[in-house]
């Protein structure tokens, strides 16, 4: 019989299960299955990897567990196969208590990436427990007295099971007297009591025993008994009674102790002390009842004594006795049914878990963060939760299941902006008022190698003396990177580029870890002005981003060259010198010339000229020229041959010195016009076949000359087009215009007259500040008034437009009378005022012709963009501020002619000796170009 049993009940489980499982509904976002309680260890609850779509390969790869707020241990899933089973023993009492519903809830995690289901296993009730009686036997007293279809309550039975497995049916044994009366309550709470149903008599029988059977609904059914001992009392024949049989008090939770819960009042027909009523709580109520609540035993009010909390008890039944003092005393008896009503006495609970940190900060939206449960122990609206984030950006809460949130990624993060968010989740019920509670999250933002590093400056300008000591720091360049650990861990290295026919690497270096620059090797201005060069910054990061800045270094001249001496000859070096001097010549005439030049620049290639041990004699030396003159007429008294020492000095700072010898015969003059016609035979000779040489130097100097002012010109129409005006009246007034190029300037240098033209770099920093600055000052010693009255040591100052480039060479070689030097715009050219133009355009064409040839020999020739003698692009680099002064690589000797050139762009000399032939219009001579 057991064993058909055992069966029949585990093919209706099956059943209910297979229904179940059928009814589980698609797309709710959860599992639903159902077992029976009390199943044994490895039942079979549900293929759960299978239901949810997972793969069983997955199960172990991507850490599938199963988490429970309740009984975690309860069910277990097998990872081999994904089946869901029962892995304990499962008591739906012990689990559920009285609830009608009953569920074990599961959280399925998934991570990698991560997913949250949630699966639901009701656990249906079964008959496991058989109706229970609160004692084995119940004592009945009953007077004699009392008369049929008298009514004693009994104390029911109770079953821990619900549903139809709790449905009790009462049965009593069989008696004469006694009946069973059975009545159902509005709650479906049964009250079972004896009914009388003839009178009793206590000498017949003074007591009675009976079993009350109590069955419940189950299938099979199970029952429980309990004996009633009636016993037969004597004399009082009226109990007190009260005007209902059960009464209902609603009551708050949380209530002030002493407050007043219900007052009864029963009555008694009988006088005297036999209607005497005391009250008092039946001896068969719980011992929670006595501890919660007191009864006032005179009066009948019941009070609370305790702290009523709805989410412990939410319903106290309270039975009450009104017994008289009558002998024997009777008792009345009515319920007292308690119903606690909640109250939003309990906030919210926040529980976060499976933090998914740090993220990193090219996360993309909809990124996982944390998992966020809310729950509430009060009911009703005080239990209903709503949940808010603080703040808002850049995450957001998403709703996975009631009462169930993830915290995700809204917009996306940036660590450089915000390394690190507190979160905080505020959950808020639906009481009056409303309680709330919060909980924060850190989120830390995990660095990528976003940034590029940033130099402080995008150009680093230096000034370096030449002549350093190797290893010379220069400057240090720094980059700075946003990011954070390895990828703002900056190494620095060189651009590398051929500088000349050497890599810059030979020239320069950088340290990688700190940037420092050095210079490897002493640098030298006559082979390197300006040295530019591009620094490049790394990071560490995967993959390294970088950027450049650009370093110039511009090359400081020292004075490290003395003058050179040139010889009289073409090109020729030489020590003394010799010159024949008719006796016949005047004062001041112009006996020979000492050529010197020097590498430098600046003041530092600043020539002057000195005549040794010459007190008294008939001789000077210009003291910028190098022009021998007669001091006095020479007589017969001087002796035939003279022998000169001229020191020639710069003005660097030491200065450096070189001497020559000139020697001077006297002769008659006679004999010194064979020798002059010889000598200009010669240097005629020279000069065509020197012309014949460099015919295709000054095609190739033209072409580059037309170029560069073609360009000139183009950039000047397009970048100063609104101020044409004033580029014209520049080029009309050399020094005075803001943007246009200048003409050479000649300024007088000389106490002998010569006239030197120096050029005019031209750089313009677009400030608007102030009128355009040159870089010449051109100095002459204090002479006395020319025959107009004008001062011949003058200074000049040329101006330096700091916007155009360098201005290219004048392509005319003649200058118009208002363009000639001289003091007031006169053609004087020596000390007496006069300028002697015989031949001056054909010797200034054959001294540029010899400059660029010397230049092209030995290799310092440019043609336009370098330091050569013929000026066709500017001295010095940018930003240049050692010396205003122009390049004084002076007295380049024409042979055969009295014209002499400086080295800087634009200067000429255009002296004559006294005796000359004049002016070359005069002479009738034709006029060459």
């Amino acid at each position: 019989m057991d064993f058909t049993i055992e069966g029949r009940l585990g093919t209706q489980c099956l059943l209910l299960w297979l229904l179940l499982l059928a009814a589980w509904e698609a797309g709710s976002g959860q599992l639903h299955y159902s077992i029976p309680e009390e199943a044994k260890h490895g039942t079979f609850v549900g293929r759960i990897a299978q239901d949810l779509g997972l793969e069983l390969a997955e199960l172990v790869p991507r850490l599938f567990r199963v988490a429970s707020r309740e009984r975690g241990d309860l069910l277990e899933v097998n990872l081999q196969n994904g089946i869901l089973f029962v892995n304990a023993r499962i008591d739906r009492e012990e689990l559920c208590g009285r609830s009608a519903e009953c569920s074990i809830h599961l959280e399925v995690i998934v991570d990698r990436p991560l997913q949250v289901f949630h699966v639901e296993v009701e656990v249906k009730d079964i008959n496991d427990n058989a109706p229970v009686f609160p004692a084995k036997e119940q004592r009945v007293e009953i007077y004699e007295s009392r008369l049929p279809d008298s009514l004693f309550p009994l104390e029911g039975a109770s079953d821990t099971d619900v549903g139809s497995n709790s449905i009790l049916t009462y049965k009593l044994s069989f008696s004469e007297y006694f009946v069973l009366d059975v009545k159902t309550s509005s709650d479906d709470n049964k009250q079972i009591g004896l009914l009388l149903r003839k009178s009793l008599d206590r000498e017949d029988a003074p007591e009675h025993k009976l079993f009350l059977i109590a069955t419940d609904g189950g299938k099979p059914e199970l029952t429980g008994s309990v004996q009633l001992l009636v016993t037969v009392l004597d004399v009082n024949d009226n109990a007190p009674t009260f005007q209902q049989s059960e009464y209902e008090v609603r009551i708050f939770e949380n209530s002030d102790k002493g407050t007043r819960v219900i007052r009864l009042n029963a009555t008694d027909l009988d006088e005297g002390t036999n209607g005497a009523i005391l009250y008092s709580f039946s001896n068969r109520v719980a011992p929670v009842v006595t501890d919660q609540f007191n009864i006032d035993p005179n009066t009948g009010e019941i009070v609370i004594q305790g702290n009523l909390d709805f989410e412990e008890e939410s319903l106290y039944k309270i039975r009450i006795d009104a017994t008289d003092k009558g002998h024997p005393p009777m008792a009345g008896h009515c319920t007292v049914l308690v119903k606690v009503l909640d109250e939003n006495d309990n906030v919210p609970e926040i529980a976060i878990t499976s933090l998914s940190l740090p993220v990193l900060e090219d996360a993309p939206p909809g990124t996982v963060i944390a998992l966020i449960s809310v729950s509430d122990r009060d009911s009703g609206a005080n239990g209903q939760v709503s949940c808010s984030l603080a703040p808002p950006e850049p995450f957001k809460l998403v709703s996975t299941f009631r009462n169930y949130y993830s915290l995700v990624l809204d917009s996306g993060l940036d660590r450089e902006a915000t390394a690190a968010y507190v979160v905080v989740v505020s959950a808020r019920d639906g009481g009056s008022p409303p309680l709330r509670a919060s909980a924060s999250v850190s989120v830390e933002v995990a660095d990528v190698n976003d940034n590029a590093p940033a130099f402080s400056q995008a150009e680093y300008t230096v000034f370096v003396r030449e002549n350093n000591a190797p290893g010379c720091h220069l400057v240090t360049v720094s980059a700075r990177d946003a990011d954070a650990r390895e990828n703002a861990r900056v190494s620095y290295a060189l651009v590398e580029r051929r500088v000349g026919a050497r890599a810059l690497s030979s020239y320069v270096s950088v340290h990688a870890q700190s940037g420092r620059v050095s210079a490897l090797q002493p640098l030298d201005r006559e082979e390197l002005e300006l040295l530019r060069f591009e620094v490049s910054a790394r990071d560490a990061g995967a993959p390294a981003l970088g950027s450049t800045a650009t370093l110039q270094v511009f090359v400081v001249d020292e004075n490290d060259n003395a003058p050179a001496l040139l010889a009289p000859g073409a090109g020729a070096a030489g020590g003394a010198r010799g010159e024949l001097v008719p006796r016949a010549a005047g004062a001041g005439h112009v006996v020979a010339k000492v050529r010197a030049v020097d590498a430098d620049s600046g003041y530092n290639a600043w020539l002057s000229y000195e005549l040794l041990a010459a007190a008294g004699g008939p001789f000077r030396v210009g003291l910028y020229t190098g022009e021998v003159s007669t001091t006095r007429a020479l007589d017969e008294a001087d002796a035939p041959r003279q022998r000169l020492l001229v020191l020639v000095k710069d003005h660097g700072e030491p200065a450096l010195t070189a001497t020559a010898t000139v020697l001077l015969s006297l002769v008659e003059s006679g004999q010194a016009p064979a020798a002059a016609s010889r000598a200009a035979a010669g240097a005629a000779g020279g000069a065509a076949a020197l012309l014949d040489v460099n015919v295709y130097l000054i095609v190739a100097i033209c072409a580059v000359c037309s170029l560069l002012v073609l360009t000139l010109l183009l950039y000047t129409a397009l970048r100063c087009s609104a101020a044409a005006a004033a580029a014209a009246a520049a080029l009309a007034a050399p020094g005075e215009g803001a943007c246009g190029p200048a003409q050479p300037v000649l300024v007088s240098s000389s106490a002998a007259g010569s006239w030197s033209s120096s050029q005019q770099r031209r750089q313009r920093v677009c400030s608007g500040e102030g009128p355009p600055k040159a870089d010449l000052m051109a100095f002459s010693p204090s002479l006395p008034p020319g025959p107009n009255g004008a001062d011949m040591g003058n200074d000049q100052h040329i101006k330096e437009d700091h916007c155009a480039s360098q201005a290219p060479p004048n392509t005319d070689w003649r200058f118009s009378q208002a363009q000639r030097p001289g003091t007031s715009g006169s053609q004087n050219g020596d000390e007496t005022g006069t300028w002697p133009n015989n031949q001056f355009d054909t010797e200034m064409l054959q001294a540029m012709i010899l400059a660029s040839a010397s230049e092209a020999a030995d290799g310092s020739s440019t043609l336009g963009g370098g330091a050569g003698t013929m000026g066709l692009s500017a001295r010095y680099g940018p930003q240049f501020t050692l010396q205003h002064v122009p390049d004084y690589r002076q007295n380049v000797y024409i042979p055969g002619s009295n014209a002499t050139l400086t080295n800087a762009a634009g200067k000429r000399d255009g002296k004559a000796p006294a005796g000359g032939n004049g002016n070359k219009k005069k002479s009738g001579k034709k006029e060459k170009k």
